[in-house]
């Protein structure tokens, strides 16, 4: 759309001054100490090393801190805009926790209510998990090309980054690592996020082919368990769309995604609407190829998704033969971090590799370690996937908060004495 600016948000999740009670409690779950204030004083956020990840705004008993950028109202008045298509990207965590904005059962599936409710907004349906799939033929070939380099001595075909290779599906994790420990970038993998893949796709392929309108008429939404998505869709980097159009004679500049709607966000925009999504007809997209997926890309979500899709595919390439296990346990679970050695026979030479995986969640506490590793050069693995937030992006900092309201604290409210 006209008017995109290239410069990235800052100042996503801020502290409300009036709110804090200086309890300490987002500084136990900031993970790179950009809270400043001492106990018992107003608490603030330093935006230089603040990530974006909301972490420290779920876990709040107060309901001081909160997400600044609201774009709830802008997403509203293009869908009132019959010129414009609005498309939205729904990511998989969204689909097991939007119900809880509405009453259901946390947890409860609601992929096809979710699909009805977008329909009644006036959205076209681009399924994050579809992107996924992309993801893992992107990253998971990524992996195996270095496996054939590195591991089966083969000759590179084109400029390859070390082992061990890094997820780079979080976004929290990804500008940590710029912050923090920037020598490592060239162990993250080269694949965008599924969402950034996703507004892409929708611009280039879903523009010409499946709803057949010119790209800067769209409008891509996110909708992600993600503040820091957020900030990654401001990212001016990503503009893949524009360019490959302005390769076609097409002269207008916008971003793959236009704005990021959280789950929270997303069920405040369904009430404006005045849409109860517990009485929304299921929808189920059938005819919708952008909505089509594998099960590889519904377990994105959850720590060690993303490490068992792409275990699933790099086996199979490099064998010839499906993974023996296909529910890979070793990598499921909530333990901060996950380790597994996975025996892959080359169907060509008939070497057989040993592949050692990590998975690790929490860039809080458990992160770090392995990071040092791999500066230290000690490293005994040669995939690692990192998620920030705990348990992965079904915790992230978008996510409903607390049925009883925006903190633990909130049915007492009217008891409390600052009140």
């Amino acid at each position: 759309m006209s008017g995109f600016q290239a410069t990235e948000l800052t100042n996503i999740i801020e502290i409300d001054r009036n709110k804090c009670k200086g309890c300490d409690s987002c500084k136990a779950f900031c993970p790179t100490g950009a809270i400043n204030g001492k106990y018992g004083a107003i608490h603030s956020i330093d935006q230089e090393h603040c990530i974006f990840c909301g972490q420290c705004l779920i876990n709040c008993p107060f309901g001081s801190i909160s997400d600044t950028v609201d774009t709830v109202d802008v997403v509203i008045e293009k869908l009132r805009n019959k010129t414009i298509t609005v498309v939205a990207v729904t990511a998989p965590s969204v689909r097991v926790a939007i119900g809880e904005e509405f009453g259901l059962e946390p947890g409860t599936l609601t992929t096809e209510k979710l699909y009805g409710a977008l329909k009644q907004a006036g959205f076209k349906v681009l399924d994050a998990n579809f992107a996924a799939d992309h993801t893992i033929l992107e990253e998971g070939s990524e992996l195996v090309a270095k496996i054939r380099h590195y591991l089966l001595q083969e000759p590179a075909q084109h400029q390859l980054g070390p082992l061990p290779q890094f997820t780079s599906c979080c976004p929290g994790w990804v500008l940590f690592a710029e912050l923090n420990c920037p020598q490592i970038l060239p162990h993250l993998s080269s694949a965008k996020s599924p969402i950034q893949m996703a507004g892409a796709l929708a611009k280039t392929y879903g523009a010409r082919q499946i709803w057949q309108v010119q790209p800067e008429m769209m409008y891509v939404v996110s909708i992600a368990p993600c503040t820091a998505k957020k900030f990654e869709a401001s990212r001016p980097e990503f503009v893949s769309a524009a360019r490959y159009w302005r390769q076609q004679g097409h002269s207008a500049v916008y971003p793959d995604v236009d704005t990021v709607l959280t789950t929270r966000d997303l069920a405040r925009l369904l009430k404006k609407l005045n849409i109860d999504f517990n009485r929304v007809e299921p929808f189920a997209d059938a005819d919708n190829p952008l909505a089509q997926y594998s099960g590889a890309g519904t377990i994105f979500g959850n720590t060690g998704g993303v490490m068992e899709a792409a275990l699933r595919t790099a086996y199979y390439v490099i064998s010839g033969e499906e993974l023996p296990v296909l529910e890979y346990t070793p990598v499921r679970g909530l333990e901060g971090l996950k380790e597994a050695a996975v025996a892959i026979r080359d169907a060509g030479t008939g070497q057989t590799i040993r592949l050692k995986v990590a998975v690790v969640h929490g860039t809080k506490d458990h992160v770090r370690p392995v990071v040092e590793q791999v500066i230290a050069g000690r490293s005994p693995y040669h995939f690692i996937e990192v998620m920030n937030c705990p348990g992965g992006c079904i915790n992230g900092g978008g996510q409903p908060i607390n049925p009883m309201g925006t903190s633990w604290l909130g049915k007492f409210k009217a008891l409390l004495p600052w009140h």
